[in-house]
């Protein structure tokens, strides 16, 4: 993740009648409204060119209660009211019409915030931010893997390489379709910064430039829906699932983050430790204090767990660190402008708004509460014993989705930031997918017992 330039506002926001002009100049038939539900699926109600003026107004409803965590039956309404700012034309064309995408804040049918909304949540906590005179500017690394398609059509986990990371092709197979995908994003608006094979066989990686955080947040959700359709232009499937292969690297979603103030990033102090500001330091205390409690929405699957061992480049400890890759949390070398902690913890199945809310609510904390980072480890944790650990006071993370829900339920700070709404239905909904989880049968489990026993 590059970090040079100066920090990237949200761009300004697009007139009604401009974006009408666009879909008549470039002959676009369908508009998309598009949001996410509580788990970060991408979720869109489709209009047609006659209805693109009611649309840009905000009075297209639909149901609620059909989207998981948002409402019930009895409640079920809900106004799509879209940004103007983020009308983008995708650069295909689906059934030989143009379609474009515009991103919304669900809203109750009187125009109020909708509680149950993560992309209002995010909002909500930026708004926080401000009011301190901060806005949180981050950078995502979000890493996929492309696999092969069987004869039906169907994913399977055979990888189309035996590439490793950063070769070049015919070892990279994936990189006319990795430059597809650059070529898509940019037309998109993305300024992609790097395109790469990961170190994994089919793992790949496209880097692009950082922003404020519900604007990444949406680059985030665009991002994971182009790769996918791309990919299966090319035969491929894009899967953001965090440890598909056992016995290689998983993906993660590394976030770089820095808080600005009038266009400084005030992380940086040339005269304290490390270069890094009081801020800089009590806002990743705050991340450190509450890695437990936010990790059940940072990697939010059964399988972000899988990720999360030793031994493939994934942090299992509450730790920050200069340079050292194991802990959860690295201060790059970049100073200046460049000055950020990079947040090794997510994985890119988290639903991106609510990840960057959390985070957000996390070091806002640290710097209200002050909380000491204490001294970076600047040694590998993997191959510290407990007894240096508890010396160190480096604690473990969660190693289950279960236990991570359990953290998360006793954290009251990443709890409030969420909203009771959002929180009890998250909750509820993983504990679900837990549950359905542990009554499942794993072919481990016929592989160990159907013959022994």
């Amino acid at each position: 993740m590059f970090w040079f330039g100066t920090c990237t506002e949200r761009e300004t926001t697009m007139t009604k009648a401009e974006i009408l002009k666009s879909c008549k100049t470039e002959n676009v038939r369908f508009l998309r409204l598009q949001f996410t539900d509580i788990h970060g699926a991408n979720k869109n109600v489709e209009v047609p060119s006659s209805q693109f003026g009611k649309a840009l107004d905000g009075e297209i409803m639909f149901d609620g209660s059909s989207i998981e965590g948002f409402t019930r039956i009895q409640e079920s309404d809900m106004n799509l009211v879209p940004d103007l700012g983020t009308f983008r034309v995708f650069p295909w064309t689906e059934d030989r019409a143009k379609v474009a995408r515009i991103m919304c804040d669900v809203k109750q049918p009187d125009g109020s915030d909708f509680d149950g909304d993560p992309r209002t949540c995010l909002k909500r906590m930026a708004a926080r931010a401000a009011k301190r005179g901060f806005t949180l500017m981050v950078g995502p690394e979000a890493e996929f893997f492309l696999f092969l398609l069987d004869t039906e059509g169907a994913p399977t986990t055979r990888t189309h390489d035996v590439g490793a990371y950063f070769d070049l092709a015919p070892i990279d197979k994936g990189e006319d379709c990795r430059r597809d995908i650059v070529l898509a994003l940019e037309s998109m608006g993305f300024e992609v910064e790097a395109a790469h094979h990961e170190v994994a066989h089919g793992q790949h990686e496209i880097d692009f430039k950082y922003a404020d955080a519900v604007t990444t947040a949406d680059n985030v959700a665009t991002f994971r829906f182009i790769v996918r359709h791309i990919a299966r232009e090319h035969g491929l499937h894009a899967t953001f699932m965090p440890k598909p292969i056992f016995g290689q690297n998983g993906s993660g979603m590394h976030c770089h983050q820095s808080l600005f103030r009038e266009g400084k990033n005030v992380f940086f102090d040339p005269k304290k430790p490390y270069q890094l500001s009081d801020t800089a330091m009590y806002y990743i205390g705050g991340l450190l204090r509450h890695a437990r409690g936010f990790l059940a929405i940072t990697n939010p699957t059964v399988n972000s767990y899988k990720r999360l061992v030793p031994g493939y480049e994934a942090p299992t400890n509450v730790a920050w660190s200069e340079r050292n890759r194991s802990p959860m949390i690295r201060i790059p070398a970049k100073r200046g402008t460049g000055t950020r902690c990079e947040v090794r913890l997510p994985d890119p199945s988290c639903n991106p708004y609510l990840a960057f809310a959390v985070m957000l609510a996390a070091g806002l904390d640290g710097i209200d509460q002050k909380t000491d980072a204490g001294e970076p480890v600047n040694k590998n944790v993997f191959e510290m014993s407990e007894r240096e650990k508890r010396r160190l006071k480096i604690d473990d993370l969660p190693s289950t989705l279960s236990e991570a829900l359990d953290a998360l339920e006793k954290d009251p700070v990443i709890l409030e930031a969420l909203g009771s709404h959002l929180s009890e239905s998250y909750i509820a909904g993983k504990r679900q997918h837990w549950n359905d989880f542990l009554a499942a049968v794993h072919p481990w489990e016929l592989e160990q017992y159907l013959s022994y026993y």
